[in-house]
């Protein structure tokens, strides 16, 4: 059964699925043990950034798939407000607060799901469907930036009925590259994206029926491994190729360059 190629409800009814479960392990020199969703850029998580970016879209209904260390996500989410904000607090029986500093992110609707400690990707997704209503819903990781055009991304995922699209693009190199003219060096740049190859970037778009025909509860099941190559298999997966900027955090060394171009502000997902 192919999925309906009908207008899509108010954007916003879509949710954003955020897969945040894992223990970030390769990160851990940076700091303390956290989940790598909440490691900082600038003095916000980087999953703050990337719900930011959807939202910049007209994206505000998120799903965040919780494993490790959840109470993290659960404690900065409850007290968003009071972490964000000049606050005045009433001590007593009536404990009160007021906040001083407006909320820019205003409607925002963050579902925090606990997917299991030690579930694997599949797993999470198949887990958070309960809280999927809608046709069509955004799929994403918990550890990546981009400037993906997420208008262009809905049109291309609704143009070509299929299952799921994924974002696919160049990864950036891991070492500065330089271009040589003889013993001359003509130009260097550090961490280009690469001209070859194209890799899941995530910011993904996925029908609903993806969940029901190839995920299941297993704790094993790895949504990078069966489910999609099955889903290729079947011919319902579509690839909407990005050749602008697209970054993972997945080592120190790219943690620093993400909060580099922050601090410098130079980030290109900062449309907002």
């Amino acid at each position: 059964m192919q999925p309906s190629n009908k207008a899509l409800s108010n954007i916003q009814n879509i949710p954003v699925v955020i897969l945040c479960g894992g223990r970030g392990t390769r990160l851990r020199d940076v700091g303390e043990s956290l989940p790598k969703p909440m490691f900082s850029i600038g003095n916000k998580p980087i999953v703050w950034h990337i719900m930011k970016y959807y939202a910049h879209f007209g994206f505000k209904k998120f799903v965040l798939c919780l494993g490790f260390q959840a109470d993290k996500f659960v404690d900065y989410f409850v007290n968003y407000r009071a972490y964000n904000s000049d606050v005045t607090l009433t001590l007593g029986e009536m404990h009160k607060a007021n906040f001083h500093t407006p909320n820019n992110e205003e409607g925002w609707e963050v579902t925090l799901a606990h997917t299991g400690l030690d579930s694997m990707t599949g797993c999470r997704l198949f887990r958070a469907g309960q809280y999927l209503n809608d046709e069509h819903f955004m799929l994403t990781y918990g550890d990546g930036l981009s400037n993906i055009n997420l208008n262009a991304l809905v049109e291309f995922h609704t143009s070509h009925n299929k299952l799921v699209t994924i974002s696919a693009v160049h990864p950036s190199g891991r070492f500065g590259e330089m271009e040589i003219d003889g013993t001359s060096v003509r130009s260097f740049n550090e961490k280009p994206q690469t001209s070859a190859g194209y890799i899941n970037g995530g910011f993904m778009m996925c029908h609903r029926d993806f969940l029901k025909r190839y995920l299941s509860d297993d704790m094993s099941l790895v949504l990078e491994q069966a489910p999609l190559i099955h889903a290729a298999n079947d011919n319902q997966i579509e690839a909407f190729c990005h050749d602008g900027f697209w970054q993972c955090m997945d080592t120190p060394r790219e943690y620093g360059y993400l909060n580099q171009l922050w601090q410098t502000q130079k980030a290109p997902w900062k449309l907002w």
